[in-house]
Order: structure tokens, then C-alpha cells, then sequence
């Protein structure tokens, strides 16, 4: 091969893809969660979240399960009924900080694969664009770091390229977000309310 032909090869295979944005906050939301996970102290993971239910172990193996999901559904194309209760209840073991760093990384190697987001995934609503499913793990990831921030006392800044997508993506139908259940009804956010701010008021958070 020659070098004009070998620099056309390698421009074409490190084109951006029109994916890239999307996956680039999905890393980021990924990687957020997960630094408040490693900052979690030993005698903090019986404590109480925003998310009343749920204890911070709770909320982390909340967020690990949801990525447990994502190999058998994007990459193996598996329904939401062959994959059965094989995901249900608490699958943190005894290294909820392992668990959670392995269930990322598989997440994250499953959307990344090479046609990946152009998929279709059964979810328990129905057929969904793999994209746009991505876009739901990144913003529960994104939401939750701020739940799992405030629970453990640490800092709760959400990077402004989360805050935007985020908005960006819920703004369509926040409407319907408190009748999916996922979050609780929306809440004023308070006077001189930042972005971040609005954000969380918009799912349901008491800043």
C-alpha cells in the first residue's frame, strides 16, 4: 500500500461518527457515578438518599443492575423476557465497589461496539432505539451521581455538558416523566436556579 493510500485508510477510519457526542456523555456520566462510588465510606452504605426508598446501596446497585442490562440487550439482542429474573435483587456482593466498576465497563464496551447505537433493544415499553436507550442510561447516571453526591456528603456539581444534554433530553417529554414512575413529580426550582439547579427540580430533586 502506498502512503497516500495508507493516510486515506486511516482518515477514514478515525472519522468522527455521528455517535460520538452521545457516547462521549455517556463516558462522562459513567465516569461521575463512579467516582462517587469509590468515595463512598464503609460505614456510609446503610445511609439514607434523596431517593426515599433507597439506602446508598440501594441507589448503587440500582445504577449497576441498569448497566448489567445493557450487554444482553445491545449486544446479544435479547428480549426483556428471555433475559428473565437473572437481574433481579441486590447484585453487589460483598465488593459493591467491584461490582459497580465491572457493570460500567460492560456498558460502556456494549455501546461502543461498532454498530451498536444503530440497534434496536426491547425494553419493558417496548422496541426503543438503541441511541435512544443510551441516552436514558446517561441521564439516570447523571441524576443519580447528584443523589449519591448529596448522600455522602460530597460535592454534587454536575459538569455543564451533562446538565445541557440532560436537559436537552428530558425537556421533550418532562411531562410524562412522573407518570413513567422513574421520577417523582417535578418541584419549583428556587429563586436564581442555575441550570443544574433546574435540572434537578425538573426530576424531582429538593436542592
Amino acid at each position: 500500500m502506498d502512503a497516500m493510500a495508507e493516510r486515506d485508510r486511516d482518515r477514514r477510519n478515525t472519522r468522527p461518527s455521528p455517535h460520538d457526542p452521545l457516547l462521549a456523555r455517556h463516558r462522562e456520566a459513567l465516569d461521575l457515578f463512579t467516582e462517587r462510588v469509590h468515595a463512598i465510606r464503609p460505614d456510609q452504605w446503610d445511609d439514607p438518599t434523596p431517593c426515599t426508598e433507597w439506602t446508598v446501596r440501594d441507589l448503587v446497585n440500582h445504577l449497576a443492575v441498569e448497566q448489567m442490562w445493557v450487554p444482553p440487550l445491545v449486544r446479544d439482542g435479547r428480549t426483556i423476557a428471555e433475559q428473565g429474573d437473572a437481574l433481579d435483587g441486590d447484585l453487589l456482593g460483598e465488593d459493591p465497589v467491584a461490582a459497580w466498576d465491572e457493570a460500567a465497563a460492560a456498558a460502556r464496551e456494549a455501546f461502543t461496539a461498532p454498530g451498536a447505537l444503530e440497534r434496536t433493544v426491547d425494553l419493558s415499553f417496548g422496541e426503543t432505539p438503541a441511541e435512544e436507550y443510551c441516552a436514558q442510561i446517561t441521564i439516570d447516571a447523571t441524576v443519580h451521581a447528584w443523589d449519591l453526591s448529596r448522600a455522602i456528603g460530597v460535592d454534587e456539581r454536575i459538569p455543564k455538558p451533562l446538565v445541557d444534554f440532560s436537559v436537552r433530553a428530558v425537556a421533550p417529554y418532562a411531562a410524562e416523566l412522573e407518570k413513567s414512575g422513574m421520577f417523582a413529580a417535578a418541584v419549583e426550582p428556587p429563586s436564581g436556579a442555575d441550570a443544574q439547579a433546574k435540572l434537578l427540580a425538573l426530576l424531582g430533586r429538593e436542592v
